[in-house]
């Protein structure tokens, strides 16, 4: 499988399409759309059959290019890279990062298509599909653009170990927008898999993500905090401002949400924080913290 990386360092993993499955897709759309230009011509030959030879000529030529050009553009384009061939046989064409196509994917993957499916038969889509390692034809090199099988087995993936409480909140203030998307994605796939690493390779996989980290953030890691830990504890900083800016939770980066204040002395109960001061609800308390399988510093 080909991994791509999203904006959000998600990995996609997108199995190309195969020849034979990209054929019979292609031989569907095909079948479909000259069915559509028979009827179409029969129905403007009798419609100009008072018109002269060129005028007829110039209504097929017109006829042609919107039904077997335009109609597949018009396709994928409405249907984000899903024609009937493709729907049929489980295919769609996507762009190289994994996002849904555009008019001007489909417009050059359509225009390059008369030559390579039309006019000669396959036989050009064929030969480049074979040549390149994704199988891709002409018109998925010049648009940029990759045809996936979708109906693939989601492969379970790791889930990611929470940092340890005593580093929650202390990365707020990093900037992490120079961090690229390769790094944080690499460090995902460590924290996910770190249980079954080596100890010894993963103590020297977590120092050389954490210092690429620092590097990129301005900031080096803090003394004392392990790499693993601190790794972790900057990918939740991460995962936190992506959930307030998708959902509006407030605060811009490094302003966490304030904790509720307890203003009314009739809502005080006994045990609560005094009056004006912040009151951490019960799910945050330290002590009642699940385990993270970091150990604090000494």
């Amino acid at each position: 499988m080909n991994e791509l990386v999203t904006g959000e360092a998600v990995a996609l993993e997108l199995q190309p399409a195969r020849l034979p499955s990209r054929a019979l897709a292609a031989l569907l759309d095909l079948t479909v759309a000259v069915a559509v230009y028979v009827v179409v011509s029969i129905a403007f030959l009798v419609a100009t059959a008072s018109l002269d030879e060129a005028a007829r000529m110039a209504v097929s030529i017109a006829t042609f290019l919107l039904v077997l050009v335009g109609g597949p553009i018009a396709v994928e384009t409405l249907s984000h890279g899903r024609s009937l061939g493709k729907a049929a046989c489980g295919l769609r064409v996507v762009r190289d990062d994994g996002g849904p196509i555009r008019f001007r994917h489909a417009l050059v993957r359509g225009a390059l298509g008369v030559v390579e499916i039309v006019l000669t038969a396959g036989v050009v889509a064929c030969v480049a599909s074979l040549v390149s390692a994704r199988g891709r034809r002409l018109g998925d090199v010049f648009a940029g653009t990759l045809v996936v099988r979708e109906r693939v087995p989601v492969a379970r993936t790791g889930v990611l170990p929470p940092p340890p409480p005593w580093l929650a909140g202390r990365f707020s203030g990093l900037d992490l927008s120079a961090v690229p998307d390769g790094l944080w994605l690499a460090v995902r796939q460590y924290l996910g898999r770190m249980s079954q690493l080596d100890p010894q390779v993963g103590w020297v996989m977590a120092e050389r993500l954490a210092g690429d980290l620092a590097a990129r953030t301005g900031v080096p890691v803090p003394e004392g905090v392990p790499s693993a830990a601190y790794l972790a504890a900057v990918v939740q900083e991460r995962q936190v401002r992506e959930a307030r800016r998708a959902f509006g939770g407030g605060g811009g980066v490094g302003q966490p949400v304030a904790p509720p204040v307890v203003r009314d002395s009739a809502a005080a109960v006994p045990g609560s924080p005094p009056l004006g001061r912040p009151a951490v609800p019960v799910d945050q308390r330290p002590a009642e913290r699940p385990a993270t399988g970091f150990v604090p510093p000494a």
